[in-house]
């Protein structure tokens, strides 16, 4: 693997995070968002739902995926001590710092909206992807030290061998098949604070470090049948929308999401893997982000459902809320406030270069 960093894969985190929030606000117009705890609008918007559908079987596991991947860059130029301190700074103490500062803040809004009693309790939130990756860094880093150690042993010939062929990514799926038939999840896309969820996380971790670990094979494979990827997700996403609804069989879902996530990386290889200063910036910003916008878009929420305008507007208009007041959080108080920086996961000293 070249040392270069790999802008595509930063990129592709960006927007992912970006497409998260989005799906988000999307829950607060369905029917059923009371029941996952959003502020539900008093008007449907259920069209909208049928985009949703398709992104909420990969959005979570391609995280974990890209977050894997990272690992594998961020072991490069660090032993296992200096890894677990840098992960503890940057995963561990945003993680517990949320649960008692960010987290319980959309509930209090939550609870204004309905004119509940307001009540306090630490909770994981929306933060609990943070604690399953540092779970899996706990667990995972003796392998990964190990595969280290042997960068051109057996195993990493054996996996770049199979990932040179258009049917070794997709016989890695049949490990997230596995999962969802030994766990039986009643829903493939709740992975919040459930064991399919961790589970799930777990292989996707796993494998995007081993698919980087693998070499060049991985990404020559995605970029050269990344149709053939996106094809296969579509007729599986058809054949979900058509005779299922919204929720097909577990082991088709999980084939399904697979297939997403290897296109998707074929096509950020081919048009995503140059650096900017946009990217420069949206990548220092989106982890603060991701911390505080459901705060935001929970209080986009409080403001905006009263107003008496179109649901498609509201929509709009929540949308629009959330990434201003995210970005002006993060650009003026967040970035230039020493000691928030690591509390949102950025290091302590603010450089001008972040712009």
């Amino acid at each position: 693997m070249k040392s270069e960093r790999r802008y595509d894969i930063d990129w592709l985190r960006v927007i992912a995070i970006g497409l998260l929030l989005i799906y988000h606000i999307a829950i607060i117009f369905q029917p059923w968002a009371l029941f996952v705890g959003f502020i539900k609008s008093a008007t449907s918007l259920e069209n909208i739902w049928v985009p949703m559908t398709m992104l909420n079987v990969w959005r979570i596991p391609f995280l974990f995926y890209v977050s894997g991947m990272g690992l594998y860059f961020a072991m490069r130029t660090r032993n296992w001590k200096q890894l677990l301190g840098e992960r503890t700074k940057r995963i561990l103490l945003p993680f517990v710092f949320g649960i008692f500062a960010i987290a319980p803040l959309h509930m209090f809004v939550f609870q204004k909206y309905y004119q509940m009693p307001l009540g306090y309790f630490p909770h994981q939130g929306h933060l609990w992807f943070l604690g399953n990756i540092f779970v899996y860094v706990l667990l995972l880093l003796p392998i990964y030290y190990y595969l280290k150690k042997h960068e051109n042993g057996k195993i990493k010939r054996t996996v770049s061998t199979l990932m040179s062929h258009p049917a070794g990514p997709l016989l890695i799926s049949l490990f997230f098949v596995i999962e969802v038939v030994l766990v039986k999840p009643q829903i493939f896309a709740l992975y919040a604070e459930t064991w399919h969820g961790f589970f799930n996380g777990f292989l996707a971790f796993f494998f995007g470090y081993l698919f980087v670990y693998s070499g060049e094979k991985f990404w020559q494979t995605v970029l050269k049948w990344r149709w053939m990827y996106i094809g296969l997700a579509i007729v599986l996403y058809g054949v979900r929308y058509v005779l299922y609804g919204s929720e097909a069989p577990g082991y088709l879902m999980a084939f399904e999401s697979n297939c997403w996530i290897y296109g998707v990386f074929g096509f950020g290889y081919t048009y995503l893997n140059k650096p900017s200063k946009t990217l420069r910036y949206l990548s220092q910003a989106a982890y603060p982000v991701y911390i505080i916008h459901m705060f935001v878009l929970y209080a986009g929420s409080l403001l905006i459902l009263p107003l008496k305008i179109a649901p498609m507007l509201q929509f709009m208009a929540i949308t629009s809320f959330t990434f201003v007041v995210c970005y002006l959080i993060y650009e003026f108080l967040i970035k230039r406030t020493g000691f928030l920086r690591p509390l949102f996961g950025l290091k302590w000293k603010f450089k001008k270069t972040e712009k």
